[in-house]
């Protein structure tokens, strides 16, 4: 005979689901891509929980049952939104580095950094699971349909079995299986290969690190080129703007990317299991206001992506100030945190 849950108290509701909070949250930020969204999503995936609680009969873990909630509440979420795309899934790269930024377009909605301290508590854990965090393969994601993109996240990423997956998203395993295959091959044509580089060692990504917050910090074009690998690309959404090669990438900073925030101190933080600093932009008050979050793909070969996001809303998510002094800080010992 089947057990039906009564509704416990508001206290004990927390107690049994608020363990599963947080992977809800990255689901959903797989899901959706925008970190905004996805905490929109997990407290409606609670409401309806809680609501729905005292009709919850047992037949699965309430994990699975929370995904089930939060799953179909992300695909009635994307059925009337478009993708969240990077600049460079919209077009080629641009010619002229010292040509002025087209205005972004108001009818674009772009792909967002999630931090790392929504991924997990545990530094080690976001290292295992990298793969499944980066901006690359979140980026890839958006090229899926929800129900592909559902399916994927759940058996390639999550390791859900394909009669779990069926069972959740009220389909057939054979459905599943196809899904799944059409979704990996569309993946594969989107491109994948950030995530098969070489990753630096330790002391090699703190160099790293160390050497780009100094040319960034000094405005030197010449000093960022030494870092970049030839391939590099620079993306700045919501400008559809990108660069690719070290040379566009540099020509570009020295005529106008240093122009807003060069010369300003960097604050480290982490997104997407990468490392990422948040710059400050001149207003002339003596103070520096919020301008982007910087996450870096970086490899045994040098740095071979930046992607500057500008979007000050993102400030408050990571936990950054608004606004720092123009008076500069100190650096010593600040990106052993990143």
């Amino acid at each position: 005979m089947e057990t039906v849950l009564a509704r416990p108290e508001a206290g004990e509701f927390a107690r049994l689901t608020d363990p599963y909070r947080r992977e809800l949250l990255v689901h959903c930020y797989r899901m959706l891509g925008s970190v905004h969204d996805a905490e929109d999503l997990v407290q409606e995936t609670y409401l309806r929980a809680w609501r729905a609680f005292d009709r919850f009969e047992g037949r699965s873990s309430l994990r699975t049952w929370l995904y089930r909630i939060a799953t179909h509440a992300c695909l009635r979420a994307l059925e009337n939104r478009g993708r969240r795309p990077m600049p460079s899934g919209l077009g080629g790269p641009s010619g002229d580095p010292e040509g002025a930024l087209e205005a972004p377009p108001r009818e674009v909605t772009w792909l967002q950094p999630i931090p790392d301290a929504l991924l997990s508590a545990d530094p080690a854990q976001i290292a295992t699971s990298r793969e499944g965090t980066r901006l690359a393969f979140a980026a890839a994601l958006q090229h899926l349909p929800a129900r592909q993109r559902a399916v994927l996240i759940l058996r390639d990423v999550l390791g859900w079995r394909a009669s779990e997956v069926a069972e959740l998203l009220d389909t057939s395993t054979a459905a599943v299986n196809s899904a799944l295959q059409r979704a990996r091959a569309q993946l594969e044509q989107a491109g994948l290969a950030e995530d098969t580089l070489v990753e630096p060692s330790d002391p090699e990504r703190r160099e790293l690190l160390d050497r780009f917050v100094a040319a960034f910090e000094n405005g030197d074009a010449a000093a960022l080129t030494r870092i970049l690998r030839d391939d590099a690309v620079l993306e700045m959404p919501p400008f559809t703007a990108w660069f690719a090669g070290r040379d566009a990438i540099a020509r570009f900073m020295a005529s106008q990317g240093f122009a807003a925030c060069g010369g300003a101190p960097m604050i480290p933080t982490a997104a997407n299991g990468q490392p990422a600093l948040a710059s400050y932009e001149r207003h002339g008050d003596g103070v520096r206001r919020a301008h982007g979050i910087h996450v870096l793909t970086l490899t045994d070969s040098g740095i071979a992506r930046i992607r500057t996001f500008l979007d000050t809303s993102l400030f408050a998510t990571f936990g950054l100030p608004s606004s720092v002094p123009d008076a500069g800080r100190a650096r010593t010992g600040l990106l052993t945190r990143v």
